[in-house]
């Protein structure tokens, strides 16, 4: 009969070669590789290779408002090189009204006034009145005659000197004071060129009358001897 206690074996437990890994370990590992995967796609949610960045989105927000901004500075811009008809028609106004004044008055020297004939009346009417008393036939004539001849010539040279002076004015008026940004229109210096033309003309006609260049005052025969 055998006294010695049996010994009761246990399973061995092997240590697993270096360089491999344990079958249940790497089971683990691998689902909490998936877990953090997961969380990391439930937190940013936005692919990394993406090329765009929000900085971008941002940028390429904005972009439209500049463009629009740029745009309203070029009409503005635009606008502002552009020339406004109201003050192209305001431009020289009173220039051309000046020349209008000129010619009028030089045609006025030519064909006369009433302010002439009312001073011509005048002096027909004085030399009435000295004459009236006797006097010759010459101091006649030229009391009645020769002074209503040279009164009109000389308001007709007043007129004649006014639409010269007026017209010169215009003429040479852009060459002094703040110089223009436009030029001068064609039509205003047109006019006053006529305007001293017609002054011109006026004064040396009127000076021929006056000085009886032209024509002279009529004399009273001599009366034949008795």
């Amino acid at each position: 009969m055998n006294t010695t206690p049996s010994k009761t074996t246990t399973p061995s437990t092997t240590t697993p070669p270096a360089g491999t890994t344990d079958p249940a370990e790497g089971s683990a590992d691998a689902v909490t590789e998936e877990a953090t995967a997961q969380d990391s796609l439930v937190k940013d949610p936005a692919p990394k290779d993406t090329t765009g960045t929000p900085s971008d989105a941002a940028d390429s927000g904005t972009a439209p408002d500049d463009l629009a901004g740029q745009s309203d500075d070029d009409d503005d811009d635009d606008d502002a090189l552009e020339p406004d008809p109201f003050d192209e028609a305001r431009h020289g106004v009173g220039a051309g009204a000046a020349a209008v004044v000129s010619a009028a008055l030089g045609v006025v020297a030519l064909t006369g006034a009433w302010t002439g004939r009312v001073a011509a009346e005048r002096e027909t009417l004085i030399g009435q009145i000295q004459t009236s008393g006797g006097g010759s036939a010459a101091q006649q004539i030229s009391e009645i005659y020769g002074d209503a001849w040279h009164t009109t010539a000389l308001v007709n040279g007043v007129f004649a000197v006014l639409a010269l002076l007026v017209g010169v004015f215009v003429l040479v008026r852009p060459a002094f004071g703040a110089p223009s940004e436009r030029p001068q229109p064609t039509w205003v210096r047109a006019v006053a060129l006529a305007g001293v033309a017609l002054g011109v003309l006026g004064v040396l006609i009127s000076a021929g009358m006056y000085f009886d260049l032209f024509v002279s005052l009529p004399t009273a025969g001599v009366p034949a001897g008795g």
